[in-house]
């Protein structure tokens, strides 16, 4: 199973927060990760293994769509940050067009992100 990680800049620290609360299930379910790059640097960092493509701006955010319209990912974990501007936000929106037309589930928050994350790790 694959798993890709994308997380704006004011919310990289929430994202290696949250994936450290599920080092164990993941590493016990066999999950591959895959991220943007400087989300995927700040993954590596904290000990975790991921594939690291572009960073966003420049043509990860696309990378992941492609996975995502191939078929080759489980689900989609996109920390986004509501109250700042992005200058791709149009990736942005193509990604989630995207999930949505190829039925691959998305978590925009936390929240969303924690139930998804109980789900394809149960054991």
């Amino acid at each position: 199973m694959k798993i890709a990680l994308i997380a704006h800049d004011g919310k990289k620290a929430d994202m290696v927060h949250f994936l450290s609360g599920f080092r164990e299930r993941l590493q016990k379910a066999d999950v591959d990760l895959v991220a943007t790059g400087t989300t995927g640097s700040h993954i590596e960092k904290a000990g975790f293994e991921v594939e690291k493509l572009l960073s966003g701006p420049y043509g990860g955010d696309a990378q992941i769509a492609a996975l995502a319209a191939q078929k080759e990912l489980a689900m989609v974990v996109f920390f986004r940050d509501p109250l700042d501007k992005h200058p791709h936000e149009p990736d942005v929106q193509m990604l989630m067009r995207i999930c949505d037309v190829h039925n691959i589930p998305l978590a925009t928050n936390p929240a969303s992100a924690d139930l998804m994350f109980k789900a394809f790790t149960q054991t």
